[in-house]
């Protein structure tokens, strides 16, 4: 099953949660990402139905390995996509938004070119 950006945009916060934090919860979600509750939990409910997170008894959240190969593909593509457009001359505030976009819907294709050419060109 595709998931929609917006899950895609959970795991990956999970994801960067995790790297900084170590342990990551609900609330962190909520805090990191400017969300209610109640919305950050319908999310994880249906991360963790379509096999993409488990929660812990205690509440800590932990990607699947389903759920980390799609959260380090999303981050990879934002990494990538901010540093072209900061080398294209945008501000670092407006890449960072612009990738966020971007990273959902380029293709794979796209995404391994500008990869490449960031490769070459470093």
């Amino acid at each position: 099953m595709a998931l929609q950006e917006s899950g895609e945009m959970y795991l990956e916060t999970i994801l960067v949660l995790s790297r900084e934090k170590g342990q990551v919860r609900s609330v962190d979600i909520s805090e990191h990402m400017g969300y209610s509750k109640p919305s950050v939990s319908r999310a994880v409910g249906l991360l963790k139905s379509d096999g993409f997170i488990t929660v812990e008894k205690d509440g800590y959240i932990h990607l699947t390995e389903k759920g980390l190969t799609l959260a380090e593909k999303i981050l990879d593509r934002h990494t990538i996509l901010t540093q072209l457009l900061i080398r294209l001359g945008v501000s670092r505030d407006t890449a960072v938004n612009d990738a966020c976009r971007i990273e959902h819907v380029i293709s794979d294709e796209t995404f391994h070119a500008i990869r490449q050419h960031m490769n070459d060109y470093t």
